[in-house]
């Protein structure tokens, strides 16, 4: 368990203590605050924790955490100081996001707990008696009108299987069919009459979590029927249940005109009885299609169709059924449920998952597949550079995943929660790669924005910045990135004023910098800022092992991306897979398997050998290559590059007409370099300036 001391007492300081008591991996040895009367400082008191005005005394012992949360920069200067070298000293700013953070989180609390207030109110205040049982048939919810009409108190059913409550009650059947039950009449132990709906519970994937049951005590109105029979007083009966009922309810007569409305229906419309008898029954619709026609059209129920109605247009989930009697079609009858504060909370829920989902990086650790001894390697040092703030190397061969490694870098720090932004070096040219790093002032440049523009350093400040083919920068660019990375600190396009900037860098190669430096390309004192912590990946040729389980990875993406349902390769089609050396490493593979997968009949789960024709003329190309280095058998590789290079020196020499300067720049070196190559195989002799 980590050892975590806390500087700075203040809201900042107790939200964090507060936060880091929660956790089972650290525990907090220590609370400083010059104000012993500080919040942090009292609630730790009351918990045991031990409290100073100075952290001399703390240094001494081993903590593995100090959280700076005064936020005052002289503070955090001395304890970088004079903390050890092992302890990681986390500064203010991020104790004000975790502040800001379980504010919010109380904040979203609170408001979890009004509107399961408010549910709970209203599913108690439903004249309707309801019980709903989760998907081993236990009663999980049971209201007011259920405790009335069953006699049976809410305390004494809750967790009780539902057969244990009501022996002969059918919602366990519902669990089983999944079918949905309108309408049945049934008696209950204490004789009460009901008709009760049965429905089942799917979520958004098809499965099953439970039923619910929805029922009426109709005991006096079955008594009633029986003993009068008036016609009339039997439909004024059931008029003075539908008009009593909470539920808002309309009904039509055959043809789709309005017959009978209810109190709820006007409160929740706002449509008045003269707006509606008599009218047809297209006329409450705001926006969508008359349920009641369609009913009356097909003799069939709808249910949980959305629509709005009403001059307001509240939005509503409506369910329809016909009226049918002695075969004969009478009309419909339409219950319609209020959905704008279920969409309100939806709107909400998403907004939160959204709020979540920035907080998190693209990919993690977990994304990484391999278990060679190699590549485990790099993965062990990538989590050690995780936790400095120390720039990144990342090098490795095009396809081997570099930017993958970077993301989980980024997510593994303690700037996950700030921005992660990616820069290809190569992609842009030098004058737009400029401004788009470090920004412009007002009039820079012709078409600059008025009021300047902030660069990606600006943009991630606080967070990390990834620079993908960093070998691929001009020596200006490579000047403006070393003021960054020394001084901590930039100057936008046509400024002059210095930006102070607080950025981690990773930055990408898969190139040979020790030779750019050599041909005088990249410069060495900007090599040894990059190469702090240099972290090797391993092309797939040297890490085969680990094709198998990265097969079965990308297969299951592939999946995901293109609908498919592909489990696996058959042995044979592995074997080809292993025996190819992948100069386009695991980008390669992914493509290939793809390709595989897209040229496969929807039947087939399995790729096989014949599905990867690709592998075959590689095998050839890599036969013929190798026959060609077998005719020069007997020179050491360097002669043989430094024949090639000689020969190639030529070439471009003699296409350039022997213009030294063209020459250099084709090939991407410095004359200086050039003059030394032309010395070194005797052609300076044979050409002319």
């Amino acid at each position: 368990m980590q050892k975590v001391l806390i500087v700075g007492a203040n809201t900042g300081g107790l939200a964090v203590l507060k936060m880091i008591q929660e956790t089972d991996t650290m525990k907090v040895c220590g609370v400083v605050d010059v104000n012993t009367e500080a919040p942090a400082m009292l609630y730790a008191a009351k918990y045991g924790i031990a409290t100073a005005t100075s952290w001399s005394s703390f240094l001494t012992e081993h903590i593995d955490v100090i959280i700076e949360a005064t936020g005052h920069k002289n503070v955090f200067s001395a304890l970088q100081a004079q903390k050890s070298n092992h302890t990681l000293l986390i500064p203010g700013s991020v104790a004000k996001i975790m502040a800001n953070l379980m504010e919010e989180k109380e904040e979203l609390i609170q408001q979890l707990t009004h509107e399961s207030y408010k549910y709970n109110l209203i599913f108690d205040s439903a004249h309707d008696a309801m019980i709903v049982v989760n998907q081993k048939a236990h009663i999980i919810l049971f209201n007011k009108s259920a405790e009335r009409i069953t006699n049976l108190k809410k305390e004494n059913v809750i967790g009780q299987h539902m057969h244990s409550v009501i022996p002969d009650s059918k919602l366990t059947d519902t669990l089983i069919t999944k079918k949905v039950d309108y309408h049945e009449e049934f008696v209950l132990a204490n004789g009460h009459k009901v008709i009760t709906s049965r429905i089942p519970m799917v979520n958004e994937k098809g499965q099953l979590f439970g039923a619910f049951s929805v029922f009426k005590d109709i005991t006096e109105v079955v008594n009633l029927a029986e003993e009068v029979t008036n016609l009339k007083d039997i439909q004024t009966m059931l008029e003075a249940i539908i008009q009593s009922s909470e539920e808002a309810i309309s009904v039509v007569n055959e043809e789709g005109v309005g017959l009978l409305i209810n109190p709820a229906y006007t409160k929740l419309t706002g449509l008045k009885r003269t707006d509606i008898i008599g009218k047809p029954a297209t006329t409450d619709i705001s926006e969508g299609e008359s349920m009641h026609m369609q009913v009356l059209k097909t003799r069939r129920a709808v249910r949980g169709v959305s629509m709005k109605v009403g001059p307001n247009k509240k939005d509503v989930v409506v369910n329809v059924a016909p009226v049918i009697v002695d075969g004969k079609l009478k009309g419909s009858v339409g219950v319609i449920h209020d959905m704008s504060e279920i969409q309100e909370l939806t709107t909400e829920l998403h907004r939160a998952r959204q709020i979540i989902r920035t907080l998190e990086a693209k990919y993690s650790f977990d994304d990484i597949i391999g278990e060679s001894e190699e590549f485990q390697l790099a993965i062990e040092q990538a989590k050690l550079a995780a936790k400095t703030p120390a720039t990144v190397l990342l090098r490795g061969e095009s396809g081997t995943g570099k930017e993958l490694f970077a993301h989980a870098i980024h997510n593994a720090s303690s700037r996950k929660y700030n921005k992660f932004v990616r820069v290809n070096c190569a992609a842009l040219s030098d004058s737009l790669l400029e401004s788009e790093l470090f920004g412009y002032e007002e009039g820079a440049f012709s078409g600059a924005k008025r009021g300047g523009k902030r660069g990606v350093f600006e943009e991630a400040n606080n967070g990390s910045i990834f620079l993908d083919e960093i070998g691929e920068l001009s020596a200006h660019m490579q000047a403006k990135l070393l003021r960054v990375l020394q001084e901590k600190e930039l100057v936008r396009v046509g400024g002059t004023t210095p930006i102070p900037v607080n950025i981690r860098v990773i930055a990408a190669t898969n190139v040979n910098l020790e030779q750019g430096i050599a041909d005088g390309t990249i410069r060495q004192d900007l090599y040894y800022r990059l190469n702090k912590i240099p972290i090797n990946i391993p092309p797939l040729r040297h890490r085969k092992e680990d094709i198998e389980a990265l097969t079965l990875h990308l297969i299951t993406k592939i999946n995901q991306d293109y609908g498919r349902n592909v489990e696996g390769v058959t042995q044979e089609a592995l074997q080809s897979l292993m025996l190819y050396d992948w100069p386009g490493n695991v980008r390669e593979l992914e493509n290939i398997l793809g390709r595989a997968i897209i040229y496969m009949h929807y039947s087939e789960t399995l790729i096989a050998e014949h599905h990867l024709p690709i592998l075959e003329e590689s095998k050839k190309k890599e036969q013929a290559s190798s026959q060609a280095l077998h005719v020069q058998a007997g020179k050491e590789l360097s002669d043989l590059l430094d024949e090639y290079e000689a020969k190639v020196i030529k070439n471009v020499l003699e296409v350039n007409e022997y213009n030294k300067t063209k020459t250099a720049k084709r090939l991407g070196i410095s004359v200086r370099s050039l003059y030394y190559k032309l010395e070194k195989y005797n052609l300076a002799n044979n050409s002319v300036q």
